[in-house]
């Protein structure tokens, strides 16, 4: 007689059951490599927009610079003129002479007509073609200053050994002359030894001869130029 609990079932039918609900392998490999898959992308997704990042980003301003074409609104750079150009524009056309007057050189013959240059000017011209004779003898101004000493009035009659000295300002006014010891000359002290004459010949007010009065010189001030 059949017991009722084992109605149709063999004592192997459970076991299959339970075999028949459980997990495959393949299926535990294949979830292992999805999980494995998705942590590499995550670790390696941060570096991927690192580098887009840094290929696209501007070039360095020096490129730009050097790749920018030129402005061809900008003002070209000023030029200078050539030493050239300005020594031709003052060099004094040719002066045509009376074939039967004087034949001496003056001023007209360094000079164009219109010009009025500076006394430096003018000394420089002359210099440049040998001139040191007449007013080509002074020195252009600035470039030796006025020696002060003592005034020597134009009554005084000057000891032997003595001479004045003539200078003028810058813009040509005369200055008073000054007493300066006569050039290569040597000159005694009262034991008979030899004096220490200054380099400038100028002479002090300690050593001036008798007679002349002790006042030094005093250079005029400059002319203004006449305003137009």
């Amino acid at each position: 007689m059949n017991r009722p609990g084992h109605q149709g079932h063999t004592p192997s039918d459970p076991v299959t059951e339970r075999r028949a609900f459980g997990p495959s392998f393949g299926y535990l490999v294949m979830a292992l490599l999805v999980v494995a898959g998705v942590l590499a992308y995550w670790v390696s997704a941060p570096d991927e927009p690192t580098r887009v990042a840094s290929s696209s980003a501007p070039p360095p301003a020096s490129m730009w610079r050097d790749a920018a074409p030129a402005d061809p609104t900008a003002p070209e750079p000023a030029v200078e003129p050539s030493l050239g150009a300005s020594s031709a524009a003052a060099r004094p056309a040719m002066r045509l002479r009376d074939p039967d007057g004087d034949q001496t050189p003056d001023l007209r013959d360094y000079l164009n007509a219109g010009e009025n240059p500076t006394m430096a000017e003018v000394l420089d011209r002359l210099h440049r073609a040998g001139v040191y004779t007449g007013i080509g003898a002074f020195s252009p101004p600035g470039t030796k200053p006025t020696l002060i000493g003592l005034a020597v009035p134009e009554d005084f009659a000057l000891p032997e050994g003595y001479v004045r000295h003539h200078q003028t300002t810058d813009d040509g006014q005369p200055i008073e002359p000054i007493l300066m010891y006569a050039p290569d000359r040597q000159f005694l002290d009262a034991a008979g030894r030899p004096m220490a004459i200054p380099k400038d010949r100028v002479v002090p007010p300690e050593l001036a001869p008798p007679g002349l009065p002790n006042r030094r010189i005093v250079v005029p001030a400059p002319v203004e130029p006449d305003k137009p």
